[in-house]
């Protein structure tokens, strides 16, 4: 059984990488992220609670973070393991999480913030269906139009420069003691993650001293 917990900030393709291991070796892939934006998209009482939390470019609180993890991780349908995308983001989550899972390793996907900056604003999101697009990489055919149901494309409500700016701010802030506190117990792999999508995870499977015999399909 692995179990692993991918670090990055919004834009370094923690999702994407975390998708890609656990299809390679049967983990289940826990992504906070979309556990929220799920209630946001389903006008639950928490997504209310989220979606301000995130229009105002902060960071949801970690008494909350850590009770969505808990419930998801007390399903244990995870049999070969799973890689946790999105927690802990304050050193208290990473010493809860500690004291209660014994895991195999953490990746740290490295992006400069200027790189974060040009790939979170080129984000878009189809207002119909909420199909996820990067004007970089996954450019519609038709300008800002729904390749799957011809919805118009619009930026993420979180995805202004001020938001961004306070996001940076607030993870640099919260992250770099829990990589710390990582480093420590000797399981951080920090891999660069401005290389493309197939570079970034034979290197990750490097550094974790996993098998390459897999093939690396775009998530």
């Amino acid at each position: 059984m692995r179990k692993y917990v991918i670090i990055g900030v919004q834009g370094s393709g923690k999702g994407t990488q975390a998708t890609l291991l656990a299809r390679a070796f049967d983990l289940v892939h826990i992504s906070v992220g979309d556990i929220f934006r799920w209630h946001v998209q389903s006008h639950t009482k928490l997504g209310a609670q989220v979606r301000r939390t995130m229009a105002a470019g902060d960071l949801v609180g970690d008494d909350l973070v850590e009770g969505v993890v808990r419930d998801r991780l007390t399903q244990h349908d995870w049999n070969y393991g799973f890689i946790i995308d999105g927690f802990p983001r304050s050193a208290r989550q990473a010493e809860f999480f500690l004291e209660s899972y014994d895991i195999d390793g953490v990746i740290h996907l490295d992006l400069p913030d200027a790189e974060v900056r040009r790939r979170v604003l080129a984000r878009r999101l189809c207002s119909r269906c909420g199909m996820d697009y990067n004007l970089i990489a996954d450019r519609p055919a038709e300008e800002g139009r729904c390749e799957v149901c011809g919805g118009d494309l619009v930026p993420r409500e979180d995805d202004t420069d001020q938001a961004l700016a306070e996001r940076l701010r607030q993870y640099h802030e919260k992250i770099d003691p829990v990589l710390e506190l990582f480093r420590r117990k000797e399981y951080v792999v920090t891999v660069d993650a401005r290389p493309d999508i197939e570079t970034v995870q034979h290197e990750i499977r490097r550094r974790l001293g996993l098998p390459f015999s897999t093939a690396v399909q775009e998530a």
